[in-house]
């Protein structure tokens, strides 16, 4: 009798919370999409990086260029990659309206073979308040150097 009390009670409680957070994320929808007119809005040239083919060990570095064409202050407060082998660094201070700046996405170019990563920012963005942003590629693998020949009976 016991464990059924306990049960019920459990069921109940799960039932409750997740209505009760149902509610709230529709009221707080509501009040965003209201209040928030004057948003800052993140303008990319590109969603999407192409190294292309590169070789392995090739330059890891590729620049995002993005706009705030916003009316207020932009703030990133994350930037994820997909994996440890994809590194974003991002402005820690607002981009104010008008104002370029540039995420930056470094890629483990020691892995060989094709490659699809992403990148998701969190910013102040009204409505959907985060960006993907795409790298993708084919590392080959480096050719091997030829070896020096060793000469035998050499005197160091």
């Amino acid at each position: 009798m016991k464990k059924l009390l306990s049960l019920l009670s459990l069921v109940a409680l799960i039932a409750t919370v997740s209505f009760a957070q149902t509610d709230v994320i529709k009221d707080a929808e509501v009040v965003t999409q209201d209040t928030n007119t004057d948003s800052p809005k993140m303008d990319f040239e590109s969603l999407e990086m192409d190294y292309g083919t590169i070789d392995q060990g090739s330059e890891p570095l590729r620049v995002f260029k993005f706009t705030n064409t916003g009316a207020a202050p932009l703030v990133i407060t994350n930037a994820k990659g997909s994996c440890g082998c994809t590194v974003p660094s991002y402005p820690k201070t607002p981009i104010m309206p008008g104002e370029e700046s540039a995420i930056e996405v470094r890629y483990d170019t020691n892995r060989v073979g094709p490659f699809t990563k992403r990148v998701t920012l969190t910013t102040n963005e009204n409505g959907e308040n985060t960006v993907v942003l795409t790298i993708k590629g084919k590392v080959n693998k480096k050719e091997a150097e030829p070896s020096l020949p060793v000469k035998e009976n050499s005197s160091f």
